[in-house]
């Protein structure tokens, strides 16, 4: 089993003693960083870089939001899960455009946890019951349009279809094998998306699609 690096970053000592003691309980994941704000993180990232991090909104001299922006600026490849008690439809939808790549509650379980981890590690986005539904209420409230069917974003037959895939939870290998494809391919009509889209990585795209209408859910 690969080992997934993990990060945390809260600025509560208990909070993250207890984090940690969970993290113990999950084979294949190993705690290499830890920080009490996004400004320490920034610090502790230029000695090493895990490949995911948890991350808490609400923070001394940097928070989660800046912290989430200024990571998708200087280490783009890193993924993010949000760990907070913040439940507004309007902050989760943000956070999964701009970068984050997960959103947990602070009272999930150890078992939602680690699989939030192997997800985000594994096929680059976590959305649990809660996060969908607070993004479809959200897109409720909006007003009505009609789908644009991809043409507003000039998209191709093909990234429609790796894109329809990539919403069902498919993986690179997965989407590669169910279109004929190699796995590269498939990752570069992935950048063509994000890129056409205007989001920063896969949980980003998965809600802009479903926002612009693109994909209906």
């Amino acid at each position: 089993m690969e080992t997934i690096k993990l990060g945390l970053i809260d600025d509560h000592n208990l909070f993250r003693e207890g984090i940690k003691l969970l993290l113990s309980k999950m084979p294949g994941i190993s705690l290499v960083l830890e920080a009490v704000s996004g400004k320490d993180l920034l610090t502790k990232l230029n000695n090493e870089v895990p490949d995911v991090i948890l991350l808490d909104l609400e923070m001394g001299d940097m928070n989660g939001v800046d912290t989430t922006l200024k990571l998708q600026e200087l280490y783009p490849d890193l993924r993010i899960i949000i760990l907070t008690m913040h439940k507004e439809e309007r902050m989760i939808s943000y956070l999964m455009e701009v970068g984050a790549n997960g959103y947990l509650l602070k009272d999930t379980n150890q078992q939602e946890l680690e699989e939030a981890i192997r997800a985000v590690y594994e096929k680059g986005f976590y959305f649990n019951s809660f996060v969908s539904e607070a993004l479809l209420k959200g897109l409720k409230h909006k007003a009505a349009r009609p789908p644009v069917i991809g043409k507003d974003y000039h998209l191709t037959s093909r990234e429609l279809e790796v894109l329809e895939l990539i919403t069902h939870e498919l993986t690179t290998a997965e989407i590669a094998e169910k279109l004929f494809l190699s796995d590269r391919t498939v990752e570069g009509h992935r950048k063509n998306l994000m890129d056409k889209l205007g989001v920063k990585n896969t949980a980003g795209l998965i809600v802009k699609a479903v926002k612009e209408k693109i994909i209906s859910v």
